[in-house]
């Protein structure tokens, strides 16, 4: 099968943000007089949007309490967007790939669960201008990944039937949502979560580095 474009998660996949994840969520946590986590167990709080990775965070009882969450939520909110890109980077290998899947003509999006304003700015300082047709971030009222529903709409959008696309993610998440659009689901070894977990949510290939995308899957140029 050759595949006619590809669909990027963002965290852990394109970027490794999890370092300002943390150290946001836990200058939140420090502000309430809460325990903090280590910046390891974020990469299991990550993946499901902002507001799963604050319940994840937040004592059990805190997270309960429907007013507190939502305080706690809007601090993290405040914390993250004024760090957004201070240790977050491209992942080594990322631009090269990229670089390359342009040459091919290969047409590329981003769908993450990160919300919108942040997913876009990162990806506007990180990247070059254009490098993706399209970038959906968590969008109020939209149903969050492993809905495919954001993926779908990026398809229509780029005009590129779900069976032809790749999607390359780092989480169980990503794998499920690749799996629900009908696309061939890809999982990034280098990004937050373990191989069992990609595997068990349809993995169908892992790579071990993001240059390995160009050599173990085949592209074509769209018919027009």
């Amino acid at each position: 099968m050759r595949y006619e474009a590809v669909i990027f998660d963002l965290d852990g996949t394109l970027i490794n943000s999890i370092d300002d994840l943390a150290d946001s969520c836990n200058s939140m946590l420090i502000a309430y007089d809460l325990p903090t986590h280590e910046v390891e167990a974020y990469k299991y709080f990550v993946g499901n949007g902002i507001g799963k990775l604050v319940e994840r965070a937040l004592p059990p009882e805190k997270a309960a309490d429907k007013d507190f969450y939502e305080k706690a939520l809007s601090k993290f909110k405040e914390l993250y967007n004024g760090q957004v890109l201070n240790k977050t980077r491209a992942y080594s290998g990322i631009r090269e790939t990229l670089l390359k899947l342009i040459e091919k003509d290969v047409p590329m999006a981003v769908c993450t669960n990160k919300p919108m304003d942040a997913a876009k700015t990162i990806i506007s300082i990180l990247f070059e201008p254009d490098t993706f047709q399209v970038v959906m971030g968590d969008r109020p009222g939209y149903p969050r990944k492993p809905d495919p529903f954001t993926c779908l709409e990026i398809c229509r959008e780029i005009g590129v039937e779900p069976e032809k696309v790749v999607y390359l993610g780092d989480s169980g998440v990503d794998m499920q949502t690749a799996v629900s659009a009908g696309f061939l689901p890809v999982g990034a070894r280098w990004g937050f979560r373990e191989d069992a977990e990609l595997l068990e949510n349809g993995a169908e290939l892992l790579l071990d580095k993001p240059t390995d995308l160009l050599f173990k899957v085949q592209f074509k140029k769209r018919e027009n």
